[in-house]
C-alpha cells in the first residue's frame, strides 16, 4: 500500500500516523476471515453503558444484487468506492430501549468503525469511509425503521495502484487538486455471530455457520 505517514507535532503510535483512507482498490476478492477479524475488532469497541448501538449492513462484492443495493446508494462523487472488495453501511441505534434515547449513539458507532478501520490497516487493507450517500434511499432499500439511523458508508478492499485512480481524482506532478488536503491525494462482550444475517432490519437470516460462510449480510449486535 502507498505510505502517507502524517506529519505529527507530538509523537503517535505507528499506527494512527500510518493509517489513510485511499481511494483505489485491486481486482481481488476479501476474504471471510478478514472480514471477521474487522468486525471482531468493531465489536470490541467501548461503549456508553456498554450499549453497543452499532450495527453493519455488509456485502462482498461477489454477492452481486446486494452489493449493487449498497453501491446504488453512493453519491457520483463516491463512485470510485465500488471498486471496493466490500461495502459498508454503518446504521446507529438512536434508543437503547422503547421510550429510553440513547443521546451517545452516534459517537460510539465512530468509535467501533475506528476500531473497524484501524483493525483493516493493520492487517494491509485499504479502508475508506465516506459521507457521500442517500441516507432517504438507504433507509428504504434495507427496511432500516425508525429509531434506527444510517450514519456513513464504507469501502474496504486489498490496496490498488493509484495510477488506476480516474485522471479527475490524480493530483498533478508535484501538486494537489484544488480545495482537497494533500494526505488524501496521491499514491465486548457478546459473541460476533450472535447478531446474526438479515437481509433487511425487518427478516432475520441464517448464522455464518449455515450459511455455509457466505452472509449476504452481517448485521451486528444490536438488532434483535
Amino acid at each position: 500500500m502507498l505510505e502517507k505517514p502524517a506529519a505529527t507535532d507530538y509523537p503517535i503510535h505507528e499506527l494512527l500516523q500510518r493509517r489513510w483512507s485511499p481511494r483505489v482498490f485491486a481486482d481481488r476478492p476479501l476474504e471471510l476471515h478478514a472480514l471477521r477479524s474487522i468486525f471482531e475488532a468493531a465489536r470490541w469497541a467501548p461503549s456508553s453503558g456498554n450499549g453497543q448501538p452499532w450495527s453493519f449492513l455488509v456485502a462482498r462484492r461477489e454477492q452481486t444484487a446486494e452489493f449493487e443495493k449498497l453501491a446504488g446508494l453512493l453519491v457520483p462523487g463516491n463512485a470510485w468506492a465500488k471498486k471496493g472488495a466490500a461495502l459498508m453501511l454503518s446504521v446507529a441505534a438512536l434508543d437503547r430501549a422503547p421510550g429510553k434515547p440513547y443521546r451517545h449513539s452516534w459517537h460510539d458507532v465512530g468509535l467501533a468503525t475506528e476500531n473497524l478501520l484501524l483493525q483493516a490497516y493493520s492487517m494491509g487493507l485499504a479502508i475508506h469511509p465516506m459521507a457521500g450517500f442517500d441516507t432517504v434511499k438507504a433507509r428504504e432499500v434495507f427496511a432500516i425503521p425508525d429509531r434506527w439511523e444510517p450514519v456513513a458508508m464504507i469501502a474496504l478492499g486489498h490496496p490498488g495502484d493509484p495510477n488506476d485512480l480516474p485522471e479527475d481524482l490524480r493530483p498533478p506532478p508535484g501538486g494537489k487538486l484544488p480545495g482537497l488536503p494533500e494526505r488524501r491525494l496521491g499514491p465486548a462482550d457478546r459473541p460476533l455471530d450472535r447478531g446474526g444475517l438479515r437481509r433487511h432490519f425487518g427478516g432475520r437470516g441464517r448464522s455464518f455457520a449455515e450459511r455455509g460462510g457466505r452472509p449476504l449480510f452481517f448485521v451486528s449486535l444490536a438488532v434483535r
